[in-house]
């Protein structure tokens, strides 16, 4: 089957499924909202988890919620799916005009800059103005930064970056000098946003390796209360130090 019959497989079965079934004929576009959500971030973990054929089946799942949702706004006279797979394959020939037009360019961040200007010759008032507002904080603060870096603004270097780490860490111990608890949580607000701004020059995904952090923990944690069942104790009767030496040892033989 071809790309093409296989896509209006998906339609044509979508089409089906908005006229026969009770569940479908009753979604909308706020129904569906949390769903997609959920449905991406299933994809997130499976590539997280380096899963290629989870990432497989999860691009189908968000695949069939777009098509639905272009079947909803076709049903509302909004638009059509046609609508939108020329809407976005307009949108990136102008918006790529080193590849369509006479623009030349040197590198990536060159095309960030372009595709940056374009967006405000369009109408943005700003360039962060296109940062959904909904986005999990660490996310929306790499999109912030990375934004704010296509006009300019950013650090000459990570060295003078992690000065601004240590200054924020520094003010951060002032406020908790001064046990004011809505400063304390300005200043540790200041401190991880910083944080993640280092994480950028590292070249690192902060919200990536805080996850992975995150399964490490869950991996090791849950080890050791399978290792304080197998002793005949819970980690409830356990004293903090037995525990430390516990999660050390669990450490030692998984380091990673």
């Amino acid at each position: 089957m071809s790309l093409e019959a296989s896509f209006l497989k998906l339609v044509s079965v979508m089409d089906e499924l908005r006229e026969k079934c009770p569940w479908d004929k009753k979604q909308t576009i706020e129904t569906l909202r949390p769903l997609t959500i959920e449905e991406t971030y299933e994809l997130t973990d499976a590539i997280t988890e380096g899963d290629w054929k989870g990432i497989k089946e999860e691009l189908g799942d968000i695949m069939l919620h777009l098509v639905f949702y272009a079947k909803i706004g076709a049903e509302q006279q909004q638009f059509t799916l046609q609508d939108v797979l020329e809407g976005i394959s307009e949108k990136l020939i102008r918006r790529h005009p080193h590849i369509y037009g006479n623009v030349s360019v040197d590198n990536d961040e060159d095309v960030k800059k372009n595709w940056e200007q374009i967006k405000m010759q369009e109408g943005k008032k700003s360039v962060l103005s296109g940062v959904p507002k909904s986005l999990p904080a660490v996310v929306k603060a790499i999109r912030i930064q990375d934004k704010a870096r296509q006009v300019g603004f950013e650090w000459e270097n990570k060295e003078d970056v992690w000065k601004k780490v240590e200054e924020e860490i520094q003010e951060l111990h002032e406020a908790v000098a001064e046990n004011d608890q809505e400063h304390i949580e300005e200043e540790f607000g200041d401190v991880m946003f910083s944080l993640i701004n280092y994480a950028r020059f590292l070249q690192i995904d902060a919200e990536g390796v805080l996850e992975k952090t995150n399964k490490k923990f869950i991996s090791r944690f849950t080890m050791m209360e399978e290792a304080a069942t197998a002793q005949g104790a819970t980690l409830a009767e356990m004293s903090l130090v037995e525990m430390d030496a516990l999660w050390n040892q669990i450490k030692r033989n998984k380091p990673k």
